[in-house]
């Protein structure tokens, strides 16, 4: 079975998301965390196959996805943002090519929630993104559009935007996942997921032959984040560029930059 932890805060498109999930997969069971607040009552999903976790008062997402893990049964997880749809049996697609040690993103869509459809959008769909000299998670629009690429439905990946990602639950622990105390409630998110993974000897893939539509905002969150929030967790993330994080870390930051060069400028 798979577990789709869906931290949400303040989400209009909870529920749509919740049904598209059912929908589309079979075999999962869904863990959405309420993170310091309460919607309608019509908001609800009332299945079996549907948990709901509330926090009284918002602590972010790390503990959100902490949360919905330490109750999982599956034997993955699927991490979803809470306001995307996703291709039929996607969670199946995922868990046929999924190694002990690998953590799978799937081809990103951009998705209009109010029509609920994917949107005509020349920047997607997204396969490849890259860290930049900030080790920020950067879309590779070069190798996107590169033919050559096109053809390989498996493939590396050196690091992604991180609403959605997949792995065995047990591997999710192996990585020590979410790190709160160093990387904050909030930011750098897949930083920590990608470069522990790459950096101990694990492989990040993109699996094309699945996807998912992420909603593509052109508007706030409905809540906002303290700068020194972002700050914590993308200043810790700076670190893996000059010094040993981690203690289960066998590579260094120049292995991962050497296994994807050449990188944009």
């Amino acid at each position: 079975m798979v577990s789709v932890c869906i931290p949400s805060r303040n989400e209009p498109y909870l529920k749509r998301t919740i049904l598209d999930l059912l929908a589309n997969n079979d075999d999962i069971e869904i863990i959405a965390v309420l993170d310091g607040y309460w919607p309608e009552a019509e908001e609800f999903v009332n299945d079996k196959r549907v948990i709901y976790i509330h926090f009284s008062e918002s602590r972010g997402m790390r503990a959100a996805i902490n949360a919905a893990v330490s109750v999982a049964r599956g034997e993955y997880i699927l991490k979803l943002d809470a306001h995307c749809s996703t291709s039929k049996n996607l969670c199946e697609m995922l868990k046929a090519h999924c190694e002990p040690n690998w953590v799978v993103v799937p081809r990103r869509y951009a998705l209009n929630p109010e029509k609920w459809e994917i949107e005509d959008n020349p920047k997607y769909p997204v396969d490849y993104m890259y860290l930049d000299k900030d080790l920020h998670g950067t879309v590779w629009t070069e190798k996107n559009k590169d033919d050559k690429f096109k053809s390989i439905q498996i493939d590396d990946l050196m690091s992604s935007q991180g609403s959605c990602w997949f792995m065995r639950r047990d591997y999710f622990y192996e990585l020590e996942l979410m790190d709160e105390e160093n990387y904050g409630k909030f930011s750098s998110e897949f930083q920590e997921i990608g470069l522990k993974c790459w950096l101990s000897g694990g492989r990040v893939v993109v699996n094309k032959m699945g996807w998912y539509a992420h909603w593509h905002k052109t508007v706030g969150r409905g809540y906002s984040l303290s700068k020194s929030e972002f700050e914590k967790g993308n200043n810790y993330a700076l670190k893996w560029k000059n010094e040993k994080v981690w203690h289960k870390q066998i590579h260094d930051m120049k292995w991962l930059m050497d296994k994807f060069s050449p990188l944009p400028e």
